[in-house]
C-alpha cells in the first residue's frame, strides 16, 4: 500500500487505509512509523528524508497530511463533488460521510451537499424522489437509510429491470417471466454482459446498472473505465485478517476426505495452514505433530503452530500431497489457507477473477525451484531506486521485476563431468543423527527424490551427509564431499582480462548489477558422473542427477553454464559476466532499460533467479573488481584500503608496536622507512614516555598514505600467485590479500581487510575465531579467489588438521563445505611472521553490531537541533569545545580518546541496553560506555535507569538500615581447615520440592559447595557433609548460625562423633558468620536473575554457579578459590555472561559493605 505523492492519491485515504491494516495487529507506535515510513516512495520518501525529527507516527502523519494534505479552491471541489459517484462496495451511510468529509475542504451548504450526494446515486428520479426535499441532514441521513432499505428489498424481488409499461403491473407478471427464464438457462449461460461483465445475462437487464458502469481492472463500478483506472495492483505475502473484504479474494474448495473447505489462495504463504476447529472434523487421518517453525507475520509477530500432519488434499480434481500447519482459530482468518508448498506443485491459469489448478508441463523444472513473482513483490521495498530521477523510468524498471519469472523454457547443453584422479573407490559409513535431525534428513531426502534431484543408487561411492545450521536456525541437508574432492581433476573456466573488462565499462555511463543465486540444480550432471556423488544415510543410498552444493567444480561449471546463456548478448557488448556477476552497461537510461529487459528476457528463458535485495539498478557508478567506475573514468576504490586508512590512531605503546607491525611488513617497498617511522619507533624506546604528538601524527598518517598507494599497494592481477594472510582475536578479524609482482617478484598487498567480533563472536574459542577469520576473508576477497589456485597463510596450526578430520561439529562443517568451492591451499606461520593481519584484528575498523548502532546515532544526530547546531558551527570554524566531525558523526575529544556523541532521544535507549547485557552496576555500566560515548550527566542517567529495572529491583535485598559492619574472623592459614555452613531460602518450590541452599565455604581458599536442599533439617546438613567427607574429609572446626539445623542435638552428635568443633554465631550477628553472608547474597541475587524466566527451575543453575564461582577470580586471596585449593587452574569452557554476573555481584557487594563502613 504505497503512497507516492502523486495528485490522483489522496493522503487522508491513505492514512485511513494504513492505519486500518496495522491496527489489525496492535502494532506499537514505532513499528506504524517504521512500516509508514517503507510505505512511502517518490516524492512522499524524499520529503519525509529532507525532514528532520521524524520519530513518531503522529508525527509522520502530520508531516504528510501539511505537505500532501489536498487544498483546493471552491471550483476544484464543486468538481471533485459532481464527480464523485456511489460505488459498488460502500453503503449510502459511507458515501454520505465520505461526501461530507469532501465537503469539509471547503464551504459548502449543506443543501448542495445533499443535492450532490443525490446526483451521485445512479438509480431512476422516481425512485429516488424520498430523499429529496430535506430540510436539514439529519433528516436527509434518515431518510436515506429508508430509500437504502427499498432498493434491498427491490433488488431482492425484483427479476429484471422492467423496460416499458407500469411497475407494478410489471411486478405482477415477474413469476411467468422467471419461470421462462427456465428455459433459456443453456441459452442466457452463453450471453456476457457488457455492464458488469458476468455470464448468464444481457446488460439492459442487469442488476448493477444503477451503480454505473464498471471498471474491469478493479473490478469496481462508479464513474471510469478500466484505461482511466489510477488503482496499482499490489502483491502482498501478509494474511489478511477477519476485517477485511473478501470481495477481491481469490478461495477454491480444498477436499481432505469428505470434507469440502473454502479456502484462500495466498501466493504469499511459504506453509499451508489449517484452523484448529476445521483440523478436528477432518475425520481419520495421520495424527499432528509436533514442530519447530515459526510463522511469521506483518510487524515480525510470530505464530506457533500446535503442529503438523502430512494428507492428500484435492482441489480442482487434482490430488496434492502437503504439510499442513494446524494454528489456533484465533490466528486465522480462514477455515483453510492454500500455501507455496502446495502451489508449487502445480500450474496455475488465471482468468479474472478465477483460478484453475492445473497438472505441470512436462518441459519445464519443478516450480519449488523457480522464484515466485510475490517474492519479486516482496522485495520491491528493498529495491533502491531513488537515484533514478525519470519517475517513467523508475515505473519501468519496477515493471519489469513484477512481471519477472525463471520460466526455463530453454535447455543449455552444459553438464557436469566429474573426473577422478585415482580408481579407488572411496567410502563411508552413515553417520548417527538424533531422531529430529533424521526426521529433517528424510523429509528433505523425500522432496529431492519426488522433484527427481536425487534417485536411488548402488554405486560402490558414498560420501555422509551432514546437517549444516543456517543463519536463520534452521537446518540444511548438505553432502560432505571432501574426500570426493580431493581426487577430483579441478576444473577452471577462463577468466576474461580484467583490462578488457575495465575499458568496457570505461565507456558507458549507466550501470545495472545483476546478482545470480547459485540455481546449481538447473545443471545435470553426466550419467556416467552420477556414481560419484553417491551419498549414504540410514534410509538407503542415492546419488544426484542435478548437480549439488559442496562439489568442487559446481562453480565452475555454473559459470560456464551462465556464459553459455548469455553468450550472444556477450558478443552484442549487453552485458558482462565475471564470475556469476552481470554487469549490463549503457550510455544512458533509456537504453539501459532496453538492455536490462533483453537480460531479464534470456534469463527468465533459461530460469535463472535474481537475488533481488543485492541487484542495481541504473546506477552512474559501480564497484568492480576493486575499482570504481564513474563518467567514464576509473578510480582506486577506497574500499580495497578502508582498513588501513581508518585505523585507529595509538593511545599507548601497544598500538604503537601493533601499527609498526603492520607497516613493518611492508617496508622493503617503502624507501626510507627508518626515517618516517623514527617519531614512532622512539616511543617504543625503554625510557620514553608516551606522547602522541604533531611529529608522531605526521609519521603515522604519511605511513597510511604509503601503504594505500603504489609502489606498495599493487593491481589486481588473476594470473599472478595470490596469498591471503588472515588472524583473529577477541576484537576483532584482519586479513590481506596479497599477489606476486611481475615486477619485483615480491608479494605486495591487494585488498585489506579488518572488522570487528560481533557479541556472540567475542564468546568463540580461539580456534573457531581463527576459522572464522578465514571465512570472513574468503567472503570478502570471493571474486579475486574463485577459480584461481591460491594460498591462505594463518598462525592457527589446527586449521589444517580440522579441515581433514573426520567428524567435525555443525558450525565447522559450515565453513568446511564453503571451502570446498575454492582451489587453496593452507600454510601454517608463526605469529611473530604475521604482525600485518595481526595488526588489522586487534584494531577493527569495519564493524557488525556497531555499524546499525552508529547508523541510528548518525539518524539521531542529523535529527537534534543542538548536535546540527554543533555541526554547523564546525563547518564554519574547524573547533569548538572539543568537538570533531569524523565521517559526517559528531564526537567530542575528552583527553585522548573522541567520543560518540549521543543525542539525547537515544541516551536512555543507549543506557538500557548496556545495563540489560548482564544487569551490571552503576559503575559497570558506566564503565561500558564511558570509553566510547559523550552522554553528560552520564552517572545520574544510569542511576535512573537502573533504579527503574524491574528485574534488579526484584532481585535486590531489601533497603534500609543494615544489620551492621562485617569483620573477619581469625582463621588458620591451611585449606579445609574451617567451614561456614548457613541454609539460604526459602526459594520458589519446584518439581523436585526443592526449596532451600545449603551453603558451605572452606574459610582460607574461599571455595564453595551449594547443595540444593528439600528442607533445613538437620538429617539433610548431615548427608551433605558426609558426602562431601567422601572426597574432602572432615574439617577441624564447622561455623553457623543458630538454625535449628544446627542448633539440634543430632546435629552436636554428629560433629563430636567426627571430632568436629562446632562454633555457633550470636543471634543477631550476621558480621560473626560474614563469609557465608556476602556468598548468600551474592548466590540470591544471580540465581533470581538467572532464573527470571522460570522461578521454578532455578536448581539447574546450581552447579554451574558453583563451577563459576571457585573459578572467579578473589582478591582477598589473590587467586582462584580452585587453584588455591587444587593447585592448578581450572581448565573450563567459561560462561563469560554467567563469569561477568558472579563478579559483578561481588564488586557491587564490596563497594555496598565500604559504603556502609564509612
Amino acid at each position: 500500500m504505497p503512497f507516492d505523492g502523486n495528485s490522483h492519491q489522496s493522503i487522508e485515504k491513505w492514512i485511513e487505509l494504513f492505519e486500518d491494516a496495522v491496527n489489525m495487529f496492535n502494532l506499537s507506535d514505532l513499528h506504524k512509523l517504521v512500516f509508514g515510513k517503507r510505505s512511502l516512495k517518490g516524492k512522499a520518501k524524499l520529503y519525509i528524508q529532507s525532514e528532520t525529527g521524524v520519530n513518531s507516527w503522529e508525527k509522520l502523519k502530520d508531516l504528510l497530511l501539511s505537505e500532501f494534505g489536498y487544498s483546493c479552491n471552491s471550483a476544484e471541489l464543486h468538481e471533485m463533488l459532481s464527480k464523485r459517484k456511489l460505488k459498488d462496495d460502500e453503503s449510502l451511510e459511507e458515501y454520505f460521510l465520505k461526501m461530507k468529509q469532501l465537503c469539509s475542504r471547503g464551504n459548502v451548504e449543506d443543501t448542495a451537499l445533499m443535492q450532490y450526494v443525490i446526483n451521485g446515486i445512479s438509480d431512476s428520479v422516481i425512485r429516488k424522489s424520498i430523499i429529496y426535499s430535506c430540510q436539514n441532514l439529519s433528516e436527509f441521513k434518515q431518510k436515506l437509510r429508508v430509500y437504502e432499505k427499498m432498493r434491498f428489498d427491490y433488488d431482492k424481488v425484483k427479476p429484471n429491470k422492467p423496460k416499458f409499461g407500469n411497475e407494478t403491473k410489471d411486478r405482477i407478471k415477474a413469476p411467468k417471466i422467471e419461470n421462462k427464464d427456465k428455459f433459456k438457462d443453456t441459452k442466457l449461460n452463453n450471453i456476457r454482459c457488457f455492464n458488469c461483465g458476468a455470464l448468464g445475462h444481457k446488460s439492459s437487464v442487469c442488476e448493477n446498472k444503477i451503480k454505473g458502469i464498471k471498471c474491469f481492472k478493479c473490478n469496481k463500478f462508479g464513474d471510469h473505465l478500466a484505461k482511466d483506472c489510477t488503482i496499482k495492483i499490489e502483491h502482498s505475502n501478509v494474511a489478511v485478517d477477519k476485517t477485511t473484504s473478501c470481495e477481491n479474494l481469490t478461495t477454491k474448495i480444498v477436499r481432505i476426505n469428505d470434507l469440502n473447505i473454502v479456502s484462500l489462495i495466498d501466493t504469499g504463504s511459504q506453509k499451508t495452514l489449517i484452523k484448529k476447529s476445521i483440523f478436528d472434523k477432518i475425520g481419520e487421518i495421520s495424527e499432528m505433530e509436533q514442530s519447530n517453525i515459526k510463522l511469521s507475520g506483518l510487524g515480525n509477530t510470530t505464530v506457533k503452530p500446535l503442529g503438523i500432519f502430512k494428507t492428500k488434499i484435492i482441489i480442482d480434481d487434482l490430488e496434492f500431497e502437503s504439510e499442513i500447519c494446524v494454528v489456533s482459530d484465533s490466528s486465522l482468518s480462514f477455515d483453510f489457507i492454500v500455501g507455496c508448498n502446495v502451489i508449487n506443485q502445480c500450474t496455475l491459469i488465471v482468468s479474472g477473477k478465477e483460478i484453475k489448478f492445473t497438472k505441470p508441463s512436462d518441459n519445464s523444472l519443478s516450480d519449488s525451484f523457480l522464484i515466485n513473482v510475490a517474492e519479486v513483490m516482496t522485495h520491491e521495498q528493498e529495491i533502491d531506486i531513488t537515484h533514478i530521477q525519470n519517475k517513467a523510468h523508475q515505473e519501468k524498471v519496477l515493471n519489469l521485476l513484477r512481471n519477472y519469472k525463471p520460466n526455463k523454457i530453454k535447455k543449455i547443453d552444459v553438464k557436469m563431468n566429474i573426473r577422478l584422479t585415482s580408481d579407488i573407490p572411496i567410502n563411508s559409513s552413515p553417520r548417527r543423527f538424533p531422531f529430529i535431525e533424521k526426521e529433517i534428513i528424510n523429509e528433505q531426502i523425500e522432496q529431492w527424490l519426488k522433484d527427481k534431484i536425487i534417485r536411488p543408487s548402488t554405486s560402490e561411492y558414498s560420501s555422509p551427509v551432514v546437517l549444516v545450521k543456517k543463519k536463520d536456525g534452521s537446518s540444511r541437508l548438505c553432502i560432505d564431499y571432501r574426500r570426493l574432492n580431493k581426487i577430483t581433476e579441478r576444473e577452471h573456466f577462463p577468466l576474461p582480462l580484467i583490462d578488457d573488462l575495465l575499458d568496457r565499462l570505461q565507456s558507458a555511463n549507466i550501470f545495472s548489477t545483476l546478482d545470480l543465486k547459485n540455481a546449481f540444480f538447473h545443471v545435470d550432471i553426466d550419467p556416467s558422473s552420477k556414481k560419484y556423488t553417491s551419498f549414504v544415510t540410514d534410509t538407503g543410498q542415492y546419488e544426484f542427477n542435478k548437480m549439488n552444493f559442496g562439489l568442487t567444480n559446481s562453480p565452475s561449471v555454473f559459470q560456464r553454464y551462465i556464459y553459455n546463456a548469455f553468450r550472444d548478448l556477450i558478443k552484442e557488448n549487453v552485458v558482462m559476466i565475471y564470475l556469476d556477476d552481470l554487469v549490463i552497461f549503457s550510455e544512458n537510461e533509456t537504453q539501459g532499460i532496453e538492455r536490462l529487459q533483453r537480460v531479464l528476457k534470456t534469463a527468465s528463458e533459461y530460469g535463472l533467479e535474481l537475488n533481488i535485495k543485492k541487484c542495481q539498478f541504473l546506477k552512474r557508478e559501480i564497484e568492480f573488481l576493486g575499482h570504481r567506475i564513474k563518467d567514464g573514468k576509473l578510480y582506486t576504490s577506497p574500499l580495497k584500503i578502508k582498513a588501513v586508512m581508518n585505523f585507529p590512531e595509538p593511545k599507548c605503546t601497544k598500538d604503537i608496536r601493533s601499527y609498526l607491525g603492520l607497516t613493518g611488513y611492508f617496508r622493503k617497498f617503502i624507501p626510507h622507512y627508518s626515517a618516517i617511522a623514527k617519531p614512532l619507533s622512539d616511543l617504543l624506546k625503554k625510557d620514553s614516555n608516551f606522547s602522541f604528538g604533531l611529529k608522531e601524527r605526521e609519521s603515522f598518517n604519511e605511513l597510511k598514505q604509503i601503504l594505500s598507494k603504489e609502489p606498495v599497494l599493487c593491481l589486481y592481477n588473476p594470473k599472478s600467485e595470490t596469498e591471503i594472510h588472515t588472524d583473529a582475536s577477541i576484537d576483532g578479524f584482519g586479513a590481506c590479500l596479497l599477489q606476486k609482482s611481475i615486477v619485483d617478484n615480491q608479494l605486495h598487498p591487494v585488498y585489506y581487510m579488518s572488522r570487528k567480533t560481533s557479541d556472540i563472536e567475542r564468546e568463540y574459542s580461539s580456534y573457531e575465531l581463527e576459522v572464522m577469520a578465514v571465512i570472513e576473508a574468503l567472503k570478502k576477497f570471493r571474486p579475486y579467489v574463485l577459480g584461481i589456485p591460491f594460498k591462505i597463510v594463518t598462525d592457527c596450526i589446527a586449521f589444517k588438521q580440522t579441515m581433514s578430520k573426520k567428524d567435525i561439529s555443525s558450525k565447522i562443517a559450515r565453513w568446511a563445505l564453503m571451502l570446498e568451492e575454492y582451489d587453496y591451499i593452507i600454510e601454517h606461520r608463526q605469529g611473530t611472521r604475521m604482525r600485518h593481519v595481526d595488526a588489522l584484528s586487534r584494531n577493527p575498523v569495519c564493524m557488525i553490531i556497531q555499524d546499525s548502532l552508529t547508523l541510528q546515532i548518525l539518524k539521531a544526530q542529523n535529527s537534534d537541533e543542538n548536535v546540527k547546531a554543533i555541526k554547523d558551527l564546525l563547518k564554519i570554524k574547524n573547533q569548538h569545545d572539543d568537538y570533531i566531525i569524523k565521517g559526517d558523526l559528531l564526537y567530542k575529544s575528552i583527553k585522548v580518546n573522541d567520543l560518540l556523541v549521543v543525542p539525547e532521544d537515544m541516551q536512555m535507549s543507549l543506557i538500557k541496553s548496556a545495563h540489560e547485557k548482564g544487569h551490571f552496576s552503576v559503575k559497570r555500566t558506566e564503565d561500558h560506555l564511558i570509553n566510547e560515548f559523550y552522554i553528560p550527566k552520564l552517572k545520574q542517567k544510569v542511576e535512573k535507569c537502573i533504579s527503574n529495572c524491574i528485574t534488579c529491583i526484584l532481585a535486590s535485598k531489601k533497603q534500609g538500615k543494615q544489620e551492621g559492619e562485617l569483620h573477619p574472623i581469625p582463621k588458620v592459614e591451611l585449606p579445609l581447615d574451617t567451614y561456614h555452613v548457613d541454609h539460604l531460602g526459602p526459594l520458589e518450590s519446584t518439581n523436585k520440592n526443592y526449596k532451600h541452599i545449603l551453603c558451605v565455604i572452606d574459610s582460607f581458599t574461599k571455595f564453595v559447595w551449594l547443595y540444593p536442599t528439600k528442607s533445613t533439617s538437620s538429617q539433610e546438613v548431615i548427608s551433605k557433609l558426609e558426602l562431601q567427607k567422601s572426597v574432602y574429609g572432615n574439617p577441624r572446626r564447622i561455623i553457623s548460625d543458630k538454625g535449628s539445623a544446627f542448633n539440634s542435638k543430632e546435629f552436636d552428635d554428629y560433629c563430636s562423633s567426627e571430632s568436629i568443633r562446632h562454633l555457633s554465631v550470636t543471634t543477631g550477628l550476621p558480621r560473626a558468620n560474614g563469609q557465608v553472608e556476602r556468598l548468600n547474597s551474592t548466590v540470591i541475587s544471580v540465581i533470581s536473575k538467572l532464573s527470571k524466566d522460570d522461578p521454578t527451575k532455578w536448581f539447574k543453575f546450581v552447579p554451574e554457579l558453583q563451577r563459576i564461582l571457585n573459578f572467579t577470580y578473589q582478591r582477598s586471596i589473590n587467586l582462584t578459590p580452585f587453584e588455591l585449593l587444587v593447585g592448578v587452574k581450572m581448565r573450563d569452557k567459561t560462561d563469560l555472561k554467567l563469569r561477568e554476573l558472579i563478579e559483578e555481584e561481588i564488586r557491587s557487594n564490596f563497594q555496598e559493605s565500604r559504603e556502609n563502613l564509612r
